[in-house]
């Protein structure tokens, strides 16, 4: 068994006005060093072994998982711990 981890993140350039709300929040409760805060993501999976299991997890990343128009997603995959 496998778990892939996927991070989706907004591209750069794109508005992320739950990261400008966030900052806001953090700047008035006296973080006041944060200087940007993006938003994103994770989605895990667990998947059944398979020789193309990364490019399976990529196929549901552009399908469904991200929108490739406006985020961009980075996978890891390991072996799942059996118990």
């Amino acid at each position: 068994m496998k778990k892939v981890t996927v991070h989706v993140t907004l591209k750069e350039g794109i508005l992320d006005p739950q990261g400008q709300t966030i900052e806001t929040s953090l700047h008035s409760l006296g973080f006041t060093e944060v200087e940007e805060v993006r938003t994103g993501k994770t989605i895990e999976l667990l998947l059944n072994d398979q020789d193309n299991v990364e490019a399976r997890v990529q196929a549901m990343c552009t399908k469904l998982l991200a929108n490739p128009v406006i985020e961009d997603y980075q996978l890891h995959v390991e072996e799942a711990l059996q118990s």
